[in-house]
This record gives C-alpha cells, sequence and structure tokens, in this order.
C-alpha cells in the first residue's frame, strides 16, 4: 500500500479533563504522560471521547495547540476536526494542519444526513485544504449516516485520505470494505470488543476508550496478534470484555470519564447534554474494575 501509516496498533481516543472553569489543562497534560509512558501508539484529541462536539472554536484549537506542544513528536497525534458543518471541518483541517498534528480523524457529518455523494463531496473538500493525511470515521448510532464500502472505494483515490475508523457494527458491511478497500485504505476498529476480530481481517488496529484507562493492557492485545499469538490476543479481548460492556453501558464518554474521575485522571464532569453516570451501573463498573485489580 502506497498510503501513509500514521500509526500501527492502538490509538487512545483520549477523554478531555474539564470542570465549570473549562478545559483542565493541568490533568490533561499527566493523562498524555501516563499514555505515552503506557507504550501506547498514538493519541487522538478531541475526538467523540474527547468531547469534541461541545468544544467551542477558541477551546478547540487551544487544546489541539496545548496536545501538541506536550505530546511533541513522542507519538503520533490525530486532531478530531469532524464537524456537521463542512466549512467549520474545512477550518479545523486547516488549523491542525498549521501547528504540525500528524493526522486528522474525520467524524462523518451528524444530524445532516448527508447521502453518500455528499460524503464523497465533503471529505474530498476537507482533503484538499489538508496536507496531513485523514482517517475516515464511520459511526452510524452516533450520526445517523453510514459509509458505504463502495464510498470507500472512491475515497479510497484521494491520495491523503488513508485509513477508516470503523464502528458501524455490522459485520457484513465491514468485510465488504475489507474486500473492497482493504489493499487500499488502513483500517482501524472503532469497537473495543471487535478488536481481534478486524485484526483478522486485516486491521491494523484500534482507536479505542478502554486504552484510556488501560493503555499498556490494550496495545498488548494488538502486539500479541502482531506476533502470531493469535490466542492470547484473543484470551485479553475475552478477559477485558466485561469492562468493555461495562464502558458502554451508557453513551461514551460518560463511563470512561466516571473510570478515569474514579482512578483520579480527573474530575467526573460532562458538559449537557450529557450528564454523570447511573449509579447502579457505575458501581457494576467499579466491581468489574476492582475485579480485575484496576485502583
Amino acid at each position: 500500500m502506497n498510503k501513509e501509516l500514521i500509526f500501527k496498533g492502538v490509538g487512545t481516543a483520549l477523554i478531555t479533563p474539564t470542570n465549570e472553569k473549562g478545559v483542565d489543562y493541568e490533568k490533561l497534560e499527566k493523562l498524555i504522560e501516563f499514555q505515552i509512558s503506557e507504550g501506547i501508539n498514538a493519541i487522538i484529541i478531541a475526538g467523540t471521547t474527547g468531547e469534541g462536539s461541545t468544544l467551542d472554536d477558541k477551546e478547540h484549537k487551544e487544546l489541539l495547540s496545548f496536545a501538541k506542544e506536550k505530546i511533541n513528536h513522542r507519538v503520533p497525534m490525530i486532531a478530531g476536526t469532524g464537524s456537521n458543518d463542512t466549512n467549520y471541518a474545512c477550518s479545523l483541517a486547516k488549523y491542525s494542519c498549521e501547528i504540525g498534528v500528524d493526522g486528522l480523524l474525520v467524524v462523518t457529518p451528524y444530524y445532516n444526513k448527508a447521502t453518500q455523494y455528499g460524503l464523497i463531496q465533503s471529505y474530498t473538500a476537507i482533503a484538499k485544504v489538508s496536507n496531513k493525511p485523514i482517517i475516515l470515521y464511520n459511526v452510524p448510532s452516533r450520526t445517523g449516516v453510514n459509509i458505504e464500502p463502495e464510498t470507500y472505494l472512491e475515497l479510497s483515490k484521494v491520495d491523503n485520505i488513508v485509513g477508516i475508523k470503523e464502528a458501524n457494527g455490522n459485520l457484513t458491511k465491514i468485510m465488504d470494505a475489507f474486500n473492497l478497500v482493504g489493499d487500499k485504505l488502513y483500517i482501524y476498529s472503532g469497537n473495543d470488543d471487535e478488536i481481534v476480530p478486524f485484526l483478522t481481517m486485516g486491521g491494523m488496529g484500534v482507536i479505542s476508550v478502554l486504552s484510556n484507562m488501560l493503555p499498556k493492557q490494550t496495545v498488548e492485545i494488538c502486539d500479541k496478534f502482531f506476533a502470531g499469538d493469535v490466542k492470547a490476543s484473543r484470551d485479553l479481548q475475552i478477559k477485558y470484555l466485561p469492562l468493555i460492556r461495562a464502558l458502554f453501558s451508557e453513551v461514551n464518554p460518560i463511563p470512561i470519564k466516571s473510570a478515569m474521575a474514579k482512578l483520579g485522571y480527573c474530575d467526573n464532569y460532562l458538559r449537557l447534554p450529557l450528564t454523570p453516570m447511573d449509579k447502579a451501573k457505575e458501581e457494576k463498573m467499579f466491581k468489574i474494575m476492582n475485579d480485575l485489580g484496576i485502583k
């Protein structure tokens, strides 16, 4: 494949520590250092898990600039720059390229429910203003639109569109995508419960929520697989399935914010319309964490 590979393995879709005053940059720096010290392969800033959709323009750009400075090329930094407004997505893409990020993660336009032709036009417009590689992000459960495999094929013709974060949950569509563009685009799982299945189909890794809490262990799932120890990789995937299910028992990032607050990495603070986790579900998640020795 002649496309640029931004990373192989695990990219953490990093939470954004916030409080009533805004972004907590002291806690963010500690999170970044924790991720890098644990051997993460890439860090995604201001994605879905980073609550990018509720950052205003000034906050979004300040967050990207701060993270870029602190990560400082130690691992690839990927900026979440998607929007339901293609013009604004282009603006964020241009800014991210100017500050020197390593790549862009661009979610499908949400709410608008673009046609497949509209998706092609939107992504092509964003690619034209970017000099960095782009990973398409497909998560129809949140956006209301699915990128069809044939649309991936058309977009694979754009030089700086290099990959897919696939979270549509439809195994048949995922296999169709691998068949059509697996040799043209790098494909990452967008769901932590599907890491090993994606790797078996030729996936390049995962963009992960779980790795906020367990970066080293999530990397190990991929590393074991890439080293040929499929059983060990599968066993780790199965080991962490109860925790993964708990992390998605309410909409992301509600549970991971709660879990990371429990571990002291952030305040359990979310911006409306998101609200703190249901107490019964939270206690169940904490028990699973305790059973796994995560304290």
